[in-house]
């Protein structure tokens, strides 16, 4: 795999895949720097090179299905048509409601199709790296995610307003006020993006993790150990196809939670109480 960089030598044994082989080198020119015991680069690197080919791909992709609208769709238009239905009926209408969620529609279906893309780039030979498995890049999307749900609240409800549908429980006596605002505050408003990327991240790191685990430990059982160990290799390199497959299936689940969990918290902000 092109995102591996442990060698596995005789040598020094079997060096099993580690966070470091997720810290990509730039590619051209770069900058470095030591920070908490670990060597940073300043530069272009290849999740960001698949960040702007993914986006110019999804551009590219629906441009062209929609280009020549027919009453009679070809191929291309009808597999545009059902991917932007699957988004604006299963995540817009369903969630968000009949009445507003048209607005949000074209947000939800580029998002979902950028994240699901760039997740798929980590079972694609060649690029072999799911982008989103680099919590920064992550991190952007919740940051920006958290940033449309709340201004939409904030525009309906007024600031005051949006704070008290979000912190405070209907339904509850004010007695319980102290404990249960400061709690509502702390899930609604300020751990909402940390889950949101955490749930995404976490789930491509350990896939590509697993993955790398299977590749190298099969190629070291194979070509480095006693012939015995080789059937054990054999079965490594098997589960490695095996979890691909299973990874795939991940990829699309974690686009579609992202996305489904955007269009819940629109929908709340937008709700008139909880």
């Amino acid at each position: 795999m092109s995102s591996i960089a442990t060698s596995v030598t005789r040598a020094d044994g079997f060096t099993p895949p580690s966070p470091g082989d997720f810290n990509l080198p730039p590619i051209g020119p770069d900058k470095t720097f030591e920070w908490l015991g670990q060597t940073h680069y300043l530069g272009v690197t290849k999740p960001m090179i698949q960040l702007v080919l993914v986006a110019g791909i999804v551009f590219v992709f629906f441009w062209m299905a929609a280009r020549k609208r027919a009453m009679v769709p070809g191929k291309l238009q009808f597999v545009g048509e059902e991917a932007y239905g699957f988004v604006r009926n299963s995540m817009g209408r369903d969630i968000i409601g009949s009445q507003d969620f048209m607005k949000f529609v074209p947000y939800l279906f580029a998002l979902f199709f950028f994240i699901l893309v760039n997740n798929l780039l980590g079972s694609v030979p060649v690029f072999e790296f799911p982008t989103f498995s680099r919590i920064g890049l992550v991190y952007s999307l919740a940051l920006m995610s958290w940033v449309v749900y709340n201004a939409v609240g904030i525009k309906k409800h007024g600031f005051v307003g949006y704070l008290k549908l979000m912190c405070v429980p209907a339904g509850v006596t004010p007695f319980m006020y102290p404990l249960l605002v400061p709690l509502e505050f702390m899930s609604n408003i300020l751990v909402r993006p940390v889950t949101l990327a955490l749930r995404l991240f976490a789930n491509m790191f350990a896939g590509h993790m697993l993955l790398i685990l299977f590749a190298l430990g099969g190629q070291y059982l194979i070509t480095e150990m006693a012939i015995q160990y080789a059937p054990v290799g054999i079965l490594a390199w098997l589960l490695f196809i095996v979890i691909s497959f299973l990874e795939i299936l991940i990829q699309f689940l974690q686009a579609y939670v992202f996305v489904l969990l955007n269009a819940m918290y629109i929908q709340g902000s937008l709700a008139d109480e909880h």
